[in-house]
């Protein structure tokens, strides 16, 4: 007997200080690519799922990038994976990930690369279990004998199989006499399932006889296990081994034939299929894995194990056929098909050395190249090296980061509005041959486009495509913004690549004020008001309102008014006698629209008269408690999102158990009374039905809540740059501040997100001492018990701002400038902060600096108790 090394054809580390065991190689055509050859999936207990795809120019050779497929990290420690007809509907292979309490069932797909990056793969999560307990080990096959898809057998670690019928849990049973969880495999043959107990006995279950064994379940309940009818669940056969076994595997290379191999801790076991043993082996070593893999001889199964001792051993049923020597100890052993190499040994190591191996010996191709006596020509490598580095200094004086040919858009995307709002017609235009554009239109709900998605035929060279689209309002409230993306993504061929390189192309417009609002009698009387004060003269509305005001009136229009389509009537009074403007409605979200309209056509109307020194400023008060109305409403409305979900999964669980009940009563060959089990079963659906609709209806009403509050978190943006004069990084901060989410959802909402944005810029750019700044933030955000905290930190915000805080991203606040106060007024003195009192209704949270009164201030008062105090009283 020689004794080999085992040839290293390709192999690798994966990562540091990870851990493997058994189940975490696994080896097969994972992304159906249909060319037989396998790849190899590996998971650890860090959490990292990799696929790979060895193929070494060289055995031998370093591994390549290339050779990584993918590699993404999951939340839980992968116990074991494995490959197989998991989903329904298709006979595609799909990967199953077993982590502890959650099975997950990924698709593995691959595209082609435009760019010489490669092919790209990814993983699609088709369905997920959650584990209600901890999960060992599992096997598949078709159960039953059904055909063309396999089911997933899990076992827990306190004794129970939990079946699953891919997207659905079927059921669970406890395995009698269970003490530690041992290896589980599945024959197809007898339809059984295979393990090895605490008793060092080997096992065996027919699946026959675990669907129609008492549920799980039902384990305990004692009053039902006298009424129902389940069967106990019996053993097939046993067989005492009197060891404790290492792994098992059912192994079918003969058609009709399947044996069942057993690897103990000293001995190697074969079993027909009803336990009768066929042959065993004492083992000299300890072995640590296994894996039967093909039948040479007609009647003989091979055999690797792989033992302690850095050892492979080649078995023909109990004969040894070969000993190799591999480098280290493996967990798991795999034989895998690698392009033209078949029957590679694949073995992974318990600290993650990946390794793709065969036996044997390799012949010496080696040949000694022949000399070439050719002279070398000294001139001609001068002029070639010359020309080389004129190329290279041409190269270097370019410091443009794109070439010339990028400087001027490959292709412009323009959009242009209607007057009459019937349709909005948008335009691209190619200068260079563009492959497979298409065109993406976005605008914020509650709006919404008749068409968002267009694809088109190739482009030729200065050719053009038009598509006309019309945008409409789509629910029953005003939108916080009035304004859309354009976004054409298409392909540049060049030389190197003809199937194109990606690119994209975009443009933003703006809809007519039109859109959502129509003209309407002016209201004398509304709840909400704010002035907006200019340097300049008050202009006629017909001049800058034609679109709303009616020619007839002339130059005499001093009020206008807008009724808006989901919400109140606004209206916009210029003052005759001095140079201001008023805006009044009775919802404060609806104000913003019209503010923000009135100051942008006023600063294109002075723009146009090249007048460079217009500017508007705001020096009432803050609608602070009118803002913090929709802050309370927009979260009672989370609140009760949250308890109609909690409300929803009780009643979903007790239908759910109530439908087991029934099953178990109609399985039942002895009829019993349901005992009014139809009757609550009936109810619970209505009761599902009840809540289902109120959660629908709830969040209909947070989706508008939430568009009214990003209205009114708009306005009160607005304000405080036109009361602070903000510069328009300030103004940027403060939209990142209080604008950080473009939808609500329950796990992240607004409340929680600007509370951290607001309390971090108080410790940091607007605080006022290194105490402050010392504080630490929480890195993890959760839905609040209230919306106190928020309101008092914003109140607190707009304090500090008031008393000349500087909006920056630097967190050094000696280096803090006041800003200037509107009307050339000094910052308000905090003694006036902390003894004004708060008239109940309101809606005066910072007076105008020319309407503060001074106040003596409370002795013996700090000034962040002060601030404190003030913000209790708020």
């Amino acid at each position: 007997m020689s004794l080999f090394k085992a040839r290293d054809w390709w192999s690798t580390i994966l990562g540091e200080k990870e851990e493997f065991d058994q189940g975490c190689l696994c080896v097969a055509d994972v992304d159906n690519s249909g060319s037989g050859q396998d790849k190899v999936i590996v998971g650890s207990y860090k959490g990292y799922l990799r696929i790979f795809n060895p193929h070494p120019v060289k055995p031998g050779d370093e591994v390549q990038p290339e050779d990584l497929l993918l590699e993404v990290q999951l939340r839980e420690p992968i116990l074991q994976v494995e490959v197989g007809k998991f989903v329904s509907g298709t006979e595609g292979l799909h990967l199953a990930v077993l982590h502890c309490r959650k099975l997950c069932v990924y698709a593995v797909s691959g595209t082609q690369g435009n760019v010489e990056h490669g092919n790209q793969y990814q993983i699609k999560l088709m369905y997920e279990h959650n584990l209600q307990r901890t999960a060992c080990n599992m096997t598949y096959g078709p159960f039953g004998g059904v055909k063309g898809r396999d089911l997933i057998c899990i076992q827990s670690m306190d004794g129970m199989l939990m079946l699953f019928e891919q997207e659905s849990y079927a059921f669970g049973r406890f395995l009698p006499g269970f003490l530690l969880p041992g290896p589980l495999a599945y024959s197809s043959r007898t339809d059984s399932f295979i393990t090895v107990s605490s008793c060092q006995q080997v096992e065996s279950y027919k699946y026959q006889v675990l669907a129609f064994a008492t549920d799980a379940d039902e384990r305990h309940d004692t009053e039902q296990r006298k009424l129902s009818s389940g069967k106990k669940l019996v053993v097939d056969w046993v067989l005492n081994i009197g060891e404790q076994a290492l792994d098992i595997c059912v192994a079918s290379f003969n058609q009709g034939v399947s044996s069942v191999f057993v690897l103990g801790e000293r001995n190697f076991f074969c079993l027909k299929d009803n336990g009768q043993i066929r042959f065993m082996k004492k083992l000299d070593y300890s072995p640590s894995c296994f894996i039967p893999y093909c039948s040479v001889r007609e009647g003989t199964i091979n055999t690797l194990i792989a033992n302690h001792n850095k050892m492979l051993n080649v078995y023909q049923d109990v004969t040894l056929k070969w000993a190799t020597q591999i480098p280290c100890i493996p967990v798991s052993v795999k034989v895998a098909n690698f392009q033209d190499l078949k029957g590679v040994i694949v073995t992974l190591s318990d600290d993650g050395h990946l390794q793709c191996s065969y036996l044997g010996t390799d012949p010496s191709l080696f040949q000694a190249p022949k000399v070439d006596s050719r002279e070398i020509n000294y001139e001609e490598m001068n002029a070639e090296m010359k020309e080389l580095q004129k190329i290279i200094r041409e190269a270097t004086k370019t410091q443009d980061i794109l070439p010339e040919s990028e400087k001027q858009r490959d292709v412009t995307v323009t959009a242009e509005v209607s007057p009459d709002l019937d349709e909005e017609s948008i335009t691209i235009q190619s200068r260079v041959t563009a492959q497979k554009p298409s065109l993406a239109v976005c605008v914020q709900a509650p709006l919404a486009v008749t068409c968002d998605q267009f694809v088109f035929n190739d482009l030729e060279p200065d050719s053009s495509e038009t598509v006309v689209l019309s945008v409409f309002l789509k629910e029953n409230c005003s939108p916080p913004e009035l304004e859309g993306t354009c976004m054409v993504s298409y392909n540049i061929p060049t030389e190197l690549n003809p199937e194109g390189i990606p690119r994209v192309s975009q443009c933003n417009f703006s809809l007519p004020l039109k859109l959502v609002c129509i003209p309407a009698q002016p209201s004398k009387s509304a709840s909400h008001k704010i002035t907006i004060d200019t340097n300049k003269p008050p202009i006629s509305f017909i001049t800058i309102f034609p679109d709303f005001v009616d020619p007839s009136e002339g130059d005499q229009a001093n009020a206008l008014g807008f009724q808006f389509l989901a919400g109140s009537k606004t209206t916009l009074l210029a003052s005759k006698t001095s140079q201001r403007y008023r805006i009044q409605s009775d919802q404060l979200e609806d104000l913003w629209l019209v503010t923000k309209e009135l100051i942008c056509r006023l600063e294109e109307h002075f723009r146009k008269q090249n007048c460079k020194d217009f500017a508007c400023t705001f020096s009432g008060s803050i609608p602070l408690q009118e803002y913090f109305e929709l802050i309370d409403r927009h979260f009672e409305l989370r609140l009760n999102a949250e308890k109609y979900q909690e409300m929803l999964s009780e009643r979903a669980v007790q239908f759910r158990a109530i439908e087991r009940r029934l099953l178990t009563r109609f399985k039942d060959k002895t009829p019993a009374p349901l005992q009014h089990l139809d009757t609550l079963l009936e109810g619970t659906f209505r009761e599902v039905i009840a809540l289902a609709d109120a959660a629908e209806e709830n969040q209909a009403n947070m989706f508008q809540a939430f568009a009214k509050l990003k209205s009114a978190t708009h306005l009160l943006i607005m304000l405080i740059s036109l009361w602070q004069k903000l510069s328009t990084d300030q103004i940027a901060i403060l939209e990142a501040t209080f604008l950080p989410l473009a939808e609500d959802t329950q796990e992240l909402g607004w409340e929680e997100t600007v509370d951290a944005a607001v309390s971090y810029l108080l410790r940091t750019c607007l605080s006022k001492s290194s105490k402050e700044q010392a504080l630490t933030l929480s890195s993890q955000l959760s839905m609040p018990k209230d919306t106190s905290r928020l309101k008092k930190n914003i109140t607190l915000f707009c304090d500090r701002l008031a008393k000349g805080g500087r909006l920056s991203l630097s967190t050094d606040s000696a280096t803090q400038q006041a800003v200037v106060m509107p009307g050339g007024c000094a910052t308000i003195p905090e003694s006036d902060l902390e003894e004004r009192t708060i008239i109940p209704g309101s809606t005066a949270m910072f007076a105008s600096h020319g309407q503060t009164t001074k106040q003596k201030s409370k002795p013996g008062l700090s000034e962040d108790a002060a601030e404190e105090t003030k913000s209790h009283e708020l």
